[in-house]
């Protein structure tokens, strides 16, 4: 508790990485979630939050408490909330109020967290070497499905049923997590990443001597040859970003014995490096105006996809894939994972986040109806073929008026 008192996330985090304190560790009557919730003076409540759900705090004995699940309207269901049946007359007025004064980000994490979706695909990496991925839902929003399906892929992995090296594919519209997820997957698993710029390349040379790019990693002189010499044979990740983009699409053909038999020369004459263990990551827009017609054709567009209507979009976007890149490539890639256009909610937990995260200090200077109205105005401006970058920018352009 003390850790949290003192409004530093960054001693939080190190206090339940070392394991001095649990994330459901209790203080009197409050659990550590219930006391940063009903805490007002707490200035990084949000990421305090975030870093709790993220290590395992469990919401569930808070929204019994509450008597209904902490999301805005109409998001319980989609969110896979089911009301308790405790009266709330029952319940402390504190954490009524606290809760029902979330902002929208938090209250999307807090029921992210406690969505039985959420529990069941967790558990799918829970006693692998994987298992801290389960924290990526506390750095993007939206996309459970992709992460969902991700997760089964990384399962088979780590059982050793796949004796092929792990590629993975994001494809889909610009802004919607996709470098993202990519940057931040070796970084929750503290394994070495290096991140290829891959619009920068001409050739299969330019490919082995890039430096990594990427703002999440230490920075390093190594190029990716180097890279995987130093790391031969470890677990460590490579990010291919915007994979499709090179002026030669003959580059990646380098790719294609690393990608099947786990093994890699950066020449003819020197000898073969030990990959297998490399997890290769790319992302691409390839097939984002299929992902935009799967959307908009659907019944229900501004809720989570069913696992069905995933697949189903994951079948047709593999073969537009195949046909940019060619079929060669993608007989080598295990899986091609879509990411798709928000839902209401989570476009309010993007304006909320990115409020919190631009205005600072200013923020609890503002009165809620301002924050509404910054946040219903950046939804007005919304453009779906900028995903979150578009949400940011309107953001940003109200609090300089606002300012």
């Amino acid at each position: 508790m003390f850790a949290i008192a003192s409004d530093d996330v960054d001693q939080v985090k190190q206090v339940l990485e070392s394991g001095d304190a649990g994330p459901n560790d209790t203080v009197g009557p409050q659990s550590a979630l219930e006391f940063v919730l009903t805490n007002d003076r707490l200035t990084n409540k949000m990421e305090i939050v975030k870093t709790l759900l993220a290590y395992g705090a469990d919401p569930a004995p808070i929204v019994k408490k509450m008597g209904r699940a902490p999301t805005s309207a109409n998001a319980s269901t989609s969110a896979g909330l089911s009301a308790p049946s405790q009266s709330p007359a029952l319940v402390s007025s504190q954490v009524l109020d606290a809760l029902d004064a979330l902002d929208p980000a938090t209250r999307y994490y807090v029921a992210r967290a406690d969505a039985a979706h959420t529990r069941r695909t967790s558990a799918l990496i829970h006693r692998s070497f994987f298992r801290p991925l389960t924290r990526v839902r506390y750095e993007l929003v939206g996309q459970d499905r992709a992460i969902e399906q991700l997760f089964r892929v990384l399962s088979i992995h780590s059982r050793q049923l796949s004796a092929t090296p792990l590629v993975v594919l994001l494809c889909g519209p610009s802004g919607h997590g996709k470098s993202l997820l990519a940057r931040k997957f070796g970084a929750l698993l503290d394994v070495p990443t290096h991140t290829v710029n891959m619009t920068t390349l001409r050739s299969t040379h330019d490919l082995w001597k890039s430096y990594s790019m990427s703002p999440y990693e230490t920075p390093t002189s190594c190029t990716l040859a180097e890279f995987l010499i130093n790391n031969e044979g470890k677990r460590c990740v490579v990010v291919l970003d915007e994979i499709e983009k090179t002026e030669d699409e003959k580059t990646l053909w380098s790719l294609l014995m690393p990608w099947e038999l786990g093994r890699c020369s950066f020449e003819a004459s020197s000898r073969h490096i030990d990959v297998r263990n490399v997890v290769w990551l790319g992302t691409s827009n390839i097939g984002h105006d299929l992902v935009f017609q799967h959307h908009e054709s659907r019944d229900y567009s501004d809720e989570m996809m069913s696992r069905e209507e995933y697949v189903a979009l994951m079948e047709a976007l593999r073969p537009r894939v195949s046909e940019r890149l060619g079929a060669s490539i993608m007989s080598r890639v295990t899986t091609v994972l879509p990411f798709v256009p928000f839902t209401l909610e989570e476009k309010r937990a993007i304006c909320s986040e990115a409020l919190n995260t631009l205005a600072g200090d200013m923020l609890r200077e503002l009165s809620p109806s301002t924050v509404e109205s910054a946040i219903q105005e950046a939804l007005a401006s919304y453009v779906v073929t900028e995903g979150a970058r578009s949400l940011y920018r309107a953001i940003s352009n109200k609090l300089v008026d606002i300012v």
